[in-house]
């Protein structure tokens, strides 16, 4: 089977200690550029106001299903880092495994070692490519995460945990179409060593 690349598909959308604790963003994987000034519930959002148009709308209608996966799937994991709880009911609305289980572990593991997440995180996501023939159909996405104001903290105190400062960089995450007909995120990538 040959897969074509599509054009990107942009949609604004709600959107360990680095040692020992791992940032559930960074995790993900995916965890956004841009500027401050979000409500510190949900993850802001930037991009182009418009969706660019493919040549099969079922490919545009499956990348803004994934699209909103991807978003429910930042806010959902930024409500359960800042609780800190890793049972979070929002994070099966929007994740399947293996990145359901890694955003679980990751967020116990803040828990266990007394932190939580604070503050806001903006993405930028972008859809790279599309294959409803694949099984299960697929759809690719790569963000620009800006983590720069959301922080690692002592549960205790507040206090920012030395060594854990993230900037803005680039993840790559894959949603996946299921049975139910969900798109759900199943994988998910942080790449820290490449800034956006």
């Amino acid at each position: 089977m040959v897969q074509r690349r599509e054009r990107p598909l942009r949609r604004p959308h709600a959107g360990r200690l680095r040692v020992g604790l791992t940032a559930v963003v960074a995790v993900f994987t995916l965890a956004s550029c841009g500027s401050a000034g979000e409500s510190a519930d949900t993850p802001e959002t930037r991009g182009d106001t418009g969706a660019a148009p493919t040549t099969d709308p079922r490919k545009e209608q499956a990348a803004e299903s994934a699209l909103t996966a991807y978003a429910g799937y930042l806010a959902a994991s930024k409500a359960a880092e800042s609780v800190p709880d890793y049972q979070h009911p929002d994070l099966r609305k929007y994740l399947a495994d293996p990145l359901l289980t890694r955003v679980r572990l990751a967020i116990r593991d803040v828990k266990d070692n007394g932190a939580m997440r604070t503050g806001s995180l903006v993405s930028d996501p972008t859809v790279t490519f599309v294959d409803l023939d694949a099984v299960p159909p697929t759809v690719s996405i790569q963000d620009c995460l800006d983590g720069t104001g959301y922080k690692l903290v002592y549960a205790k105190n507040r206090k920012e945990v030395p060594g854990t400062a993230s900037a803005r960089y680039v993840a790559t995450a894959t949603a996946n179409l299921y049975p139910d007909g969900r798109w759900l995120i199943s994988t998910g990538a942080a790449h820290p060593d490449q800034p956006c």
